[in-house]
């Protein structure tokens, strides 16, 4: 018997680590079979007919400051954002009414934006060519309501998922491809895909359960779940095994929550955001991805002490996959726009 095979049947059963085999990418079990396209399809079909009540993803909370303000764009409008005087999130057109000058460049006086330009002083009431919009800040992110874009019955909230209770460690990360949320939000729902595509990052990944192919409307979102076992990698022969849920609960949003193992609770939310076309003339849409991160263990309370630290660490492990699956999404929409 080996000497990794002798302490890996020695080792604790109870313990969130767990050693792990060594792995053959090319000799894993083939999966394509599971990942059935009308399967994926009909889970995106249903996805994107639940109601978002117009409620985009804007930013992290932490990007949005009382200091100074945060421009973006969300479906080709220009917005900024930033804090009053109570700490409450505003968010506003991106382009003075006067002459057009970029409100991302103004300062923030008193909880007012100020601009540079010309010194016309802007907040919370609505005057000529500033309307500000709803906004919403859910302590990890930043959502706006833009009803023109969403097109749907206006709702006073955003569908915010469910994220666990007590302390938590959060950390926050965007990207942006050539895309649409659709191709974003299907890449999500195919995780039969990890381990083949990310083998760095997961393995004995295995798909327990997954929606059946039936018309829209049919599957309310608490049934409408990929069920999964996987082990998250953590070194070359180390991991935390897991099962965990992949659910759509509005149309540009995917939860992965963990629903056993270390970390019950936790939740990795994926966030597409249309960001409106580029020079191009091609869609541009942000991966808004927010890891909440819980656990009763009493060195968790350490580590979310320590959270400036390791927050760096957890945005750049997200980075890592999504530059991957940008390339997924993006290889989707050009097959789907594709015309020839």
């Amino acid at each position: 018997m080996s000497l990794l095979s002798r302490i890996s049947s020695r080792w604790p059963a109870s313990w969130p680590l767990q050693p792990l085999p060594p792995s053959d990418w090319a000799r894993q079990r083939p999966t394509y079979a599971g990942a059935d396209p009308k399967l994926i399809s009909a889970a995106l079909e249903r996805a994107q007919a639940r109601p978002s009540g117009n409620w985009f993803v804007l930013a992290s909370s932490r990007q949005v400051r009382a200091d100074r303000p945060f421009g973006t764009r969300v479906g080709g409008t220009e917005l900024v954002a930033w804090r009053d005087t109570t700490g409450t999130v505003r968010v506003g057109p991106g382009a003075c009414p006067h002459l057009g000058a970029p409100m991302a460049l103004a300062a923030v006086d008193c909880g007012e934006l100020v601009c540079r330009w010309h010194g016309l002083r802007l907040g919370t009431r609505s005057g000529p060519g500033w309307v500000p919009f709803p906004a919403h800040d859910d302590g990890v992110l930043v959502w706006v309501r833009l009803d023109e874009l969403g097109g749907e019955d206006p709702t006073d909230a955003p569908v915010v998922p469910a994220r666990p209770a007590g302390r938590t460690l959060d950390a926050v990360t965007t990207l942006t491809g050539v895309c649409e949320p659709e191709d974003i939000v299907a890449n999500r729902l195919d995780p039969w895909h990890g381990a083949w595509f990310h083998p760095y990052s997961f393995q004995r990944l295995d798909v327990v359960s997954a929606p059946q192919v039936t018309d829209v409307g049919e599957i309310e979102e608490a049934d409408d779940r990929f069920l999964v076992t996987v082990t998250f990698k953590v070194g070359p022969r180390v991991g935390v095994p897991v099962q965990a849920e992949f659910v759509c609960p509005e149309p540009r949003t995917v939860v992965m929550r963990i629903v056993d193992g270390e970390g019950v609770g936790s939740v990795v939310e994926t966030h597409a955001t249309p960001r409106g076309p580029g020079r191009d003339g091609r869609p541009r849409t942000s991966v808004v991805e927010a890891v909440v991160a819980g656990s009763d263990r009493p060195g968790f309370a350490i580590a979310s002490r320590l959270a400036p630290a390791i927050r760096p660490a957890m945005a750049a492990a997200a980075t890592k996959l999504w530059r991957d699956d940008l390339d997924y999404a993006e290889r989707r929409y050009e097959m789907r726009t594709r015309t020839g």
